[in-house]
């Protein structure tokens, strides 16, 4: 997949995003592991990532979401949502990802 596949920040920030069914990940006190069982491999979030990893399937948006990370954690919600919209490109390369609606990347 290239950068070109993944929507800008701004249209990022429009979509709602989800954990495909060949996903799983578990959320511990100081990090969230999350496994892509179709390769097999684990890879790690801190625990910043995970509580916007878990708010991101809850929200109608990353938008949404960052407003209620911004919120929880008392900081500006630009700030929050360009941090999680790198999150979602990093996790969308990854294939840990997906925009929800069938869009495929």
């Amino acid at each position: 997949m290239t950068q070109d596949a993944i929507p800008r920040q701004t249209s990022l920030a429009e979509v709602k995003v989800k954990v495909p069914q060949h996903v799983v990940y578990r959320s511990f006190p100081s990090e969230t592991v999350v496994l892509n069982l179709q390769t097999g491999k684990y890879h790690g979030l801190n625990a910043t990532a995970g509580e916007m990893l878990e708010e991101l399937e809850r929200s109608a948006s990353v938008r949404d979401a960052a407003l209620v990370v911004a919120a929880a954690f008392d900081l500006p919600s630009e700030t929050i949502e360009a941090d999680m919209c790198e999150l979602c490109r990093a996790l969308l390369e990854r294939g840990l990802l997906e925009i929800d609606g069938g869009v495929g990347l």
